[in-house]
């Protein structure tokens, strides 16, 4: 919510705070530039400030997870995410087409569902895949609501053979049958990191802004290395 972001952070800055972690919402937040308070973003960028950016590498992550099932033989890879136009999304939609692009394979808009922001969506949009006449063998869950929509329908429709990757862990995941393979990326490290670099931009202001990726591993479970 834009509107409650910026009364928030409006009442912050009003207390002269030192400094802000903003985890940004979509919009233009130009409105930011030229504060007192020294200011780090959390896990994405935001239009029209210039600022550190504390995040993980979307747009890589999620090239070498759908690298990962090309790699096991997977031709035909759908896509499942959230909001595309928060920069998170789009970065992992841009990872998925890139790695399908330098493996020589064509992105099939069939395939693409950029639209679920829930886990109900998501699973959706997964039984109608697995209701079409040209089957996903392989799915890329680009967020972990979609995931908790994704493995359900997956499991409902007796289709543990479609691969499957998400991207970040969750409860359970583990424990099923086939386990979920996943892209994991620790919160509490990118909350450190942030809070890191905004203790060193407070004692000094004129730092360059820059980007800081916190790595992510690809964690095999056993759903991303089933073959077609």
């Amino acid at each position: 919510d834009a509107g409650r972001e910026a009364r928030v952070v409006t009442e912050l800055l009003r207390r002269r705070v030192s400094g802000l972690l903003v985890v940004p919402t979509a919009g233009d937040h130009s409105w930011l530039a030229g504060t007192a308070s020294q200011l780090v973003l959390v896990d994405r960028p935001a239009d029209g400030i210039d600022a550190d950016v504390v995040r993980i590498d979307d747009r890589q992550a999620a090239f070498d997870a759908v690298s990962h099932l090309i790699a096991h033989g997977h031709r035909d890879i759908a896509y499942v995410g959230d909001h595309s136009q928060v920069a998170t999304s789009a970065a992992r939609l841009a990872g998925y087409r890139q790695a399908l692009g330098r493996h020589g394979l064509v992105v099939r808009d069939d395939l693409v569902h950029a639209d679920c922001p829930t886990a109900r969506a998501a699973a959706v949009a997964m039984s109608g895949l697995l209701a079409e006449a040209h089957q996903p063998t392989a799915v890329f869950s680009a967020a972990t609501r979609c995931s908790l929509g994704v493995v359900p329908a997956l499991h409902e429709n007796n289709r543990t053979d479609v691969a499957v990757v998400g991207f970040g862990d969750f409860a359970m995941a583990d424990a099923l049958v086939p386990a979920v393979t996943v892209v994991d990326h620790s919160g509490s490290v990118v909350g450190l990191a942030a809070a890191a670099r905004l203790a060193r931009r407070i004692r000094e202001p004129g730092l360059v802004p820059e980007t800081v990726h916190v790595p992510v591993a690809l964690v095999e479970r056993g759903s991303g290395e089933l073959r077609p």
